[in-house]
């Protein structure tokens, strides 16, 4: 089956199990998080200062993230990663189960979480086209997509859930924590392999990070994708993130099952949308598809604003999962066979950067806004926001010539011949003005 295929390979086993238990491990901490929050006394303002920190951790050092995947052997860093989680939930999840945790401390584990993840995607993003062979990335990225919306949309929270319900959430935190050490096992288990065409001594941290910036600004599909994510993020991840728990207990009269079951819907609208895009023939027209598809999956947020049951809520999620996961697909095909090598875990660190540069602007404001005004006009806002911001970056992007010249789906290695003139262009500008 080719959706399974680039599991022949051993080491690429131990990467996916690294990514698996890492994923389930947030799915876990997503239910854990909210309702450990609540149970000391907090409401959608103090998870919004939880879900911030994790946020700005992550931003404050996806930039590093990538410096570091291009310079340093991956499996490194992911060893490290897994240990930072282990450590930080283990210790909030400690603090629980004595009675002694406060806001303070949970806002702080929570920005060491976000700082982990930080430094987890290029490291990870990095290592995959080193493992696997290029004609099997989709399959790789279909396989991934799939994987992370069952574990942390669906299976983490159902067991959060059910643990929270039946011990609590200081339990629930120790389950992360124990997760985390699952991922840390399978980091270690991983090939140590160079980092391919770099000499560590031969430029700066600074200048490896200026190299990542030119080639975004110089390659404009990179650019006009980055920037139109950007602001989606800003008025879509902190009502999703945030303010969904507090719909489904609030309007629907849910608690941490019917959140688990939003999130599952969630979750397996996202394996039957990467299932479809790992799956089938890459669209030649995929940077249009791409943004289309990311900029409708908002518009079933409204429902969270309107409905007062459970299962339109859920059939919303999923609807949404569908949307959001389906194009990530696509996504990642395209930097790892659009991204020269050595630049890939840098562009992989500005796509986590830059698409979410506002995240923790938008998880901070979603609370007190719907405090405000609501949950329902914040979420027809960012039902309706995106649809516009989508069509301006297609208007102004002007992508259609670039998407029909480079197309995705021949065969080639990942950098050169399936590249593009853009990209060799752009490539050789910004190794020419970083030698200035």
């Amino acid at each position: 089956m080719r959706a399974i295929r680039p599991l022949r390979h051993p080491a690429y086993r131990w990467l996916a199990g690294n990514l698996a238990f890492s994923v389930l491990a947030e799915g876990l901490w997503i239910v854990a998080g909210v309702w450990q929050v609540i149970a000391l006394g907090g409401g959608a303002t103090q998870f919004s200062l939880v879900s911030g920190a994790l946020a700005l951790g992550a931003v404050l050092t996806a930039l590093l993230g990538g410096v570091l995947a291009d310079r340093l052997p991956q499996r490194r860093i992911l060893l490290v990663v897994a240990a930072m989680q282990v450590g930080a939930v283990g210790l909030v999840a400690g603090l629980s189960l004595a009675g002694s945790l406060g806001m303070v401390a949970l806002v702080a584990v929570a920005g060491v979480v976000g700082v982990a993840g930080g430094l987890l995607f290029p490291a990870y993003a990095a290592a995959v086209p080193r493992l696997v062979p290029t004609e099997e990335l989709q399959a790789v990225n279909g396989l991934e997509s799939m994987l992370r919306p069952v574990l942390l949309s669906a299976v983490g929270p159902a067991i959060a859930g059910a643990v929270v319900a039946a011990a609590g959430p200081g339990v629930a935190l120790v389950v992360v924590a124990g997760t985390s050490l699952g991922a840390l096992g399978c980091a270690w288990r991983l090939p140590s392999l160079p980092v391919p065409g770099r000499d560590g001594g031969r430029a700066s941290a600074v200048a490896d990070l200026r190299e990542g910036f030119r080639y975004m600004l110089v390659t404009r599909w990179l650019l006009v994708t980055l920037v139109f994510a950007c602001l989606m993020i800003l008025v879509v991840i902190g009502p999703l993130e945030v303010l969904v728990p507090f719909a489904v207990k609030d309007r629907a009269g849910g608690g941490p099952g019917g959140h688990a079951l939003v999130l599952a819907a969630y979750g397996a609208g996202g394996v039957v949308g990467s299932f479809a895009a790992g799956s089938l023939r890459t669209p030649r027209r995929y940077l249009t598809a791409m943004i289309v598809m990311w900029s409708v999956a908002s518009v079933p947020l409204a429902v969270f604003g309107l409905a007062a049951s459970l299962w339109p809520m859920a059939v919303a999620a999923f609807l949404a999962g569908v949307l959001f996961s389906a194009p990530q697909v696509i996504w990642g095909t395209l930097l790892q066979r659009r991204v020269p090598p050595a630049l890939l875990g840098r562009v992989s660190s500005l796509d986590f950067f830059v698409s979410l540069a506002l995240m923790p602007v938008s998880m901070a404001l979603a609370g007190p806004i719907s405090a405000a005004v609501g949950l329902a006009p914040v979420f027809l806002v960012a039902s309706v926001v995106p649809l516009l911001v989508g069509a301006v970056a297609l208007l102004v992007g002007r992508l259609g010539p670039d998407e029909l010249a480079h197309p995705l789906h021949g065969p080639g290695p990942a950098t050169s011949g399936a590249t593009g003139p853009d990209v060799t262009h752009a490539a050789e500008e910004v190794s020419s003005r970083s030698a200035r």
